[in-house]
């Protein structure tokens, strides 16, 4: 792949935002992921930059910190060539009250290609969305979803396992409050694979079951068996009241150890999306095993995955004879 090579979608994206994965189609999905196939060998090259999207402008924006995610975003922007703007919303207008729809009034005035944008409130990415010109993607928004994280999940599982469907898959720890387990649920169920949530009463959503998933409140029970185990964390930042005795004893029963990794199959997998509470919701040997553990996969995949994104929602504008 040389600098210049433009790897445009093979074809058409029929969505002009990505605000979720929930109303994907298999092949919607399946085009996303073979996308970021192109860029994984990409960017373990000395030379990662490509000008595919030269002259093109993103704007990261970001009303929650987050440095995964914003620095892949970034990275992502870049790799291919982009003018990357990172908006600071704690010294900006934001914070001097101005409101969502006046910030995205402004942010179209300047005719941007496309945006980037977490938000604590659910919903609050599609409502911006629908006051501006450019393509949006959701980078995260209150405990709704979080697209990107599930694709690059989904990439590094394929990749791994050599596919989705049949797999497996244990969800495991704060079920309630995480975006993350919302986007995976929707993808592998859409892909064809089975998923368990595994988590105390509490940190479960109201008739979760509809979602069409099983349930367990026993950790080794909801591990039995599985090909993939992916662990969440406490996020504290979204509880408001006392939802686990205590971190000790969240570790005891939930936390991911040895001890009730048996019950999963041999050569199940390892996931996070962090960041990671080592000695709460999984133990670091675990966390660390080289052979098991796909945790830095996960991330390396997240730049591949936030690079396919960003090509396949500006194709329309790279290449509108393709675009239906």
């Amino acid at each position: 792949m040389t600098a210049s090579q433009d790897t445009a979608p093979s074809r058409p994206f029929p969505h002009r935002h990505l605000l979720g994965i929930e109303g994907l189609t298999p092949d919607e999905i399946g085009l996303l992921l073979d996308q970021a196939e192109a860029s994984v060998a990409q960017n373990r090259q000395v030379d990662k930059k490509r000008s595919d999207l030269r002259g093109l402008t993103q704007i990261n924006l970001f009303f929650e910190e987050s440095t995964r995610t914003r620095t892949s975003f970034e990275l992502a922007g870049k790799r291919l060539g982009a003018d990357v703007i990172n908006m600071s919303v704690a010294t900006s207008s934001i914070k001097k009250g101005e409101t969502l729809i006046d910030t995205a009034m402004t942010l179209n005035a300047m005719n941007p290609d496309l945006l980037v944008v977490r938000h604590p409130h659910s919903g609050a990415v599609e409502l911006l969305s629908q006051k501006v010109a450019c393509a949006v993607i959701n980078a995260g928004d209150g405990s709704h979803e979080h697209p990107t994280q599930a694709l690059l999940d989904a990439l590094t599982i394929r990749r791994r396992k050599g596919r989705l469907s049949g797999l497996l898959v244990a969800i495991c720890g704060d079920i309630l409050h995480s975006r993350v387990a919302r986007s995976n649920i929707h993808l592998l169920n859409t892909m064809g694979a089975r998923v368990r949530l595994v988590a105390p009463p509490t940190l479960l959503p109201a008739s979760v079951e509809r979602l069409g998933v099983e349930v367990h409140h026993d950790m080794r029970r909801g591990l039995a068996d599985c090909d993939i185990v992916m662990m969440l964390r406490l996020q504290s930042e979204r509880m408001h009241g006392a939802f686990v005795p205590s971190i000790r004893e969240y570790f005891h029963f939930w936390g991911l150890d040895y001890d009730k990794l048996a019950s999963a199959r041999p050569d199940a997998l390892i996931m996070h999306p962090g960041p990671m509470n080592r000695g709460v919701e999984i133990d670091s040997a675990v966390a660390d095993d080289i052979d098991r553990s796909v945790i830095r996969e996960q991330v390396e995949m997240g730049v591949a995955v936030r690079m396919a994104c960003i090509e396949i929602l500006t194709a329309r504008l790279r290449h509108p004879e393709r675009v239906s």
